[in-house]
């Protein structure tokens, strides 16, 4: 029997993917020196949502059906419209890597949504992990607050990641109806829609922004946005997906590189220590947690 974990192709695709969703927030930092956080949050959205269309249109993707557009519209707000404003609001005090890490206790939230919603229940290795990751992300707050206090930025962020947690309990019924990719292409279409109330600011302030910073937005929106859901759509369809999920812990540790060689930052030394503890944390909800 053919093993796909291991085959070239989706190893690659993984592996993108992990380098753009990684890279986004450093792109993002770059982003708020010359936009406001709704405005890079409309850019990004646009710019991949026009990709996207175009690539709807090559394939033919099918519309949503008209009793499913409640959860699509749910599903927008939540994972493109609040998420991406409050990520890049908290950006605005919280370093790059440090955000990947909040970001990343996504799957906590989203074990606690299945448990009380879709009947899923969990170990006592499952609460446990649970309560570290809750735990590594609350060093992680304090860290990025100086170690003085929890950062606001950082609360901002845990919303983000609550709010895209919810959105992966959500769509769970519509992903086999659907597909992943073109659920989460419905979704970007509506978080940009939402996202125009920030379009007069983005024009403003477009005029006066380096090229180098238009440049980023162009990247978060067509490589970590578009090509991203993309590749990793790609992937999730020919492997387990307990695997394909596991590639994912990678990316805070690919985000603090590529925001050291890009910006220069340099994580706070309880930002690194509550990263383990809430990464840790995570893999053991999503690998001892789970009653089989």
């Amino acid at each position: 029997m053919k093993d796909f974990g291991f085959e070239a192709l989706v190893v690659a695709a993984l592996t993108a993917t992990v380098f753009l969703w990684a890279s986004s927030y450093s792109a993002i930092r770059v982003g708020l020196e010359a936009f406001g956080p709704g405005q890079v949050a409309l850019a990004r959205l646009a710019v991949a949502s026009i990709v996207l269309a175009v690539y709807a249109l090559v394939v033919r993707m099918r519309l949503p059906e008209v009793r499913d557009l409640p959860a699509v519209l749910l599903a927008g707000f939540l994972a493109f419209g609040v998420y991406h404003v409050a990520l890049n609001y908290g950006q605005i005090t919280v370093s790059a890597g440090a955000a990947s890490i909040l970001i990343g206790t996504a799957p906590i939230f989203t074990a606690l949504w299945a448990a009380a919603f879709l009947g899923e229940r969990l170990r006592v290795w499952g609460w446990a992990g649970l309560a570290m990751g809750l735990f590594g992300a609350t060093l992680v707050s304090v860290g990025e607050g100086g170690g003085f206090g929890v950062d606001p930025g950082a609360l901002l962020v845990l919303l983000a990641a609550v709010c895209v947690s919810v959105y992966f309990v959500l769509q769970k019924p519509y992903l086999a109806k659907y597909g992943a990719l073109p659920f989460t292409t419905y979704a970007i279409w509506v978080g940009t829609l939402i996202s125009l109330y920030f379009l007069p600011g983005l024009v403003a302030e477009a005029g006066a922004a380096p090229a180098g910073t238009l440049l980023s937005m162009l990247y978060l929106g067509v490589f970590p946005t578009a090509l991203g859901y993309v590749t990793y759509a790609y992937a999730f369809s020919r492997m387990p997906a307990s695997r394909a999920v596991s590639f994912l812990y990678l990316i805070p540790v690919m985000a603090y590189l590529i925001a050291w060689v890009w910006l220069g930052e340099v994580p706070a030394a309880l930002s690194v220590v509550g990263g383990g503890v809430a990464l840790s944390g995570v893999v053991i909800v999503n690998t001892l947690g789970k009653r089989r």
